[in-house]
């Protein structure tokens, strides 16, 4: 008997686990090669996107070292106080003027495109960035980090990924959802390759790009991630970008408030970097427009700048590696961490307001290095007996200023964990980027990217339901004219009660509260462009205020689903 039911148990098991066989299956069958394959494109897109910030980096190293004859450019910075003074002086001016002129052939704004421009891609643009303008910026980042810019790398390097991955998302016809998933793959492997810092880069799309953490998007992303972090390492090694060589002691909860004062120190030095950029870019508008200055001409008046100030401060040329190393090892004074700070700010200023090219982040990491260093300095000195080690101070620093530019505060507290490899210093470094984002965000529009977007009336800082009417075009919504009464909306164009053809709901939702009606006509552009023909509007349809509601809420309830897909 007893044999009997085990028999039984055996054969239900059996019964059991095949019908499991079976349905996996069937669900590989029918799913497992769309999902198998698009982990597939996310891979080749990580480690293409892994390439491209490897030959960025050696590709600057290589040109940098050839420009200034510099055996190591790791060491620009002791090497240039030894050059020439005039040779400090043309590089950036040569720089600046080639800059320029790629910029003007192509791009129609003369601008750098950067990080920003792939949140707006990720918002706006179904997961796309412009191609050929993302190429041009990259070649102009590429010349302005090599001769002479005070700017980052890792801006440019995630904006060509996003140019990757538009690519391969034009290629497949992919829709919003895919674009935009594609886009933080590409963005992912791109930052971690920059910085060895796989955890860091998956987070790093998630938080600042994409903006939302999506399940769904967690495995793609963290695969390209890891296949960025894979190319970084077949040539660098796994090895730390930055080694803290005297061990952080922190006294706990006696030294804790040190660390949170420094945080709102930091995020006070992120709002001041922040708007000094953005002025030193208002004040170039002035002097271009007030000058009559040709806008290719711009970045070379920027690259004087520059040079100028590099003749008694080489230390702003490029990223910065050396004097941040300086700093996080305690080997600057405080007048000269304090200096330092101060003329690095305004040569990224000079640099970013000059239209020359480049990214926020690296300077932003040396900033926050010498001030940390600053205060680390101060207050060991004053209170010896219960302070740490000053270089603690100076890490805690860099990533307070960094997470507060940047409006990321989870995966830049990840960014410096594995650019360092010490995760004694975790404590200190989260009190301070807790510190200096929650100030920092009240104070500009979350971060220096969203901030730019806003600057351009992109309204991305609050959430979709800011931007996304500025997304939904009132022709997609509208009825058609057949089923409109021609004499009601002839009578509403001419008491001025209309709206434009190719506007979005944006514009159109205000007319209604003004109005008080439940609809309004939609009329062809060229009905504006004379009085003859105002007076005879072509009305192409009527767009119905309940229309435009469902709309918006079907926007809505789609981008709910994806953030939580």
């Amino acid at each position: 008997m007893a044999r009997l039911n085990r028999s039984s148990v055996l054969a239900s098991v059996v019964a059991r686990s095949w019908a499991a066989l079976k349905g996996a299956r069937r669900l590989l069958l029918e799913q497992g090669p769309s999902q198998f394959q698009f982990w597939l494109i996310a891979m080749v897109i990580g480690v293409l996107a892994g390439f491209a910030a490897l030959l960025f980096r050696k590709g600057i190293t290589l040109l940098q070292g050839a420009v200034y004859g510099a055996e190591d450019v790791d060491y620009l910075h002791s090497f240039a106080a030894t050059l020439p003074w005039y040779v400090l002086l043309i590089v950036p001016v040569l720089g600046g003027l080639i800059v320029g002129v790629i910029l003007n052939r192509f791009t129609r704004d003369a601008r750098v495109r950067s990080v920003a421009d792939v949140i707006e891609g990720a918002a706006l643009r179904e997961g796309r960035v412009e191609i050929r303008e993302g190429l041009a910026s990259a070649v102009a980042s590429f010349l302005t980090l090599s001769t002479g810019g005070s700017s980052g790398r890792e801006g440019p390097v995630v904006h060509l990924a996003g140019v990757i991955s538009s690519w391969v998302s034009d290629r497949i016809k992919a829709d919003g959802v895919t674009g935009r998933d594609l886009l933080g793959c590409a963005v992912a492997a791109a930052v971690s390759a920059s910085f060895n810092a796989p955890i860091a880069g998956a987070l790093f799309a998630m938080e600042v790009v994409l903006r939302h953490f999506s399940v769904n998007a967690f495995a793609p992303i963290v695969i390209a991630s890891v296949a960025g972090t894979v190319i970084n390492r077949l040539e660098y090694g796994d090895v730390t970008e930055f080694v803290l060589n005297t061990p952080g002691a922190l006294q706990f909860y006696v030294e804790l408030p040190a660390f949170l004062l420094l945080g709102l120190i930091s995020g006070v030095v992120a709002v001041l970097l922040m708007h000094s950029i953005f002025l030193a870019d208002k004040f170039g508008s002035w002097a271009q427009i007030a000058l009559n200055i040709p806008r290719w001409l711009r970045p070379a008046g920027a690259g004087l700048l520059l040079g100028l100030i590099a003749i008694w401060f080489p230390h702003i040329i490029g990223v910065g590696y050396e004097t941040t190393v300086l700093a996080l090892s305690g080997q600057l004074l405080l007048s000269q961490a304090i200096i330092f700070a101060l003329v690095k700010a305004a040569a990224v200023s000079v640099t970013m307001g000059g239209r020359m090219g480049g990214g926020v982040f690296s300077p932003s990491l040396m900033i926050g290095a010498l001030t940390g260093l600053a205060f680390g300095l101060i207050a060991t000195a004053t209170l010896p007996d219960v302070s740490g080690t000053h270089t603690l101070y100076a890490f805690a620093g860099m990533g307070a200023v960094a997470a507060a530019v940047l409006g990321a505060p989870i995966s830049t507290t990840l960014i410096v964990f594995e650019l360092t490899g010490d995760w004694q210093i975790g404590l200190a470094v989260m009190v301070s980027i807790s510190m200096s984002t929650a100030l920092a965000s009240r104070l500009v529009d979350r971060s220096f990217f969203l901030t730019q977007l806003e600057k351009r009336n992109l309204r991305c800082a609050a959430g979709p339901q800011s931007y996304l009417l500025g997304t939904l075009l009132v022709d997609k919504v509208m009825r058609p004219a057949s089923d409109i009464d021609p004499a009601r909306a002839a009578a509403q164009v001419a008491e001025g009660i209309s709206v434009i053809s190719g506007v979005t709901l944006e514009a159109a939702l205000p007319i209604f509260d003004r109005a008080e009606v439940e609809c309004i006509p939609v009329v062809a552009p060229s009905a504006t462009t004379s009085e003859a023909e105002a007076a005879e509007p072509e009305i192409l349809g009527m767009l119905y205020h309940l229309d435009a509601l469902k709309a918006y809420n079907r926007a809505l309830v789609a981008v709910s689903a994806e953030e939580h897909r």
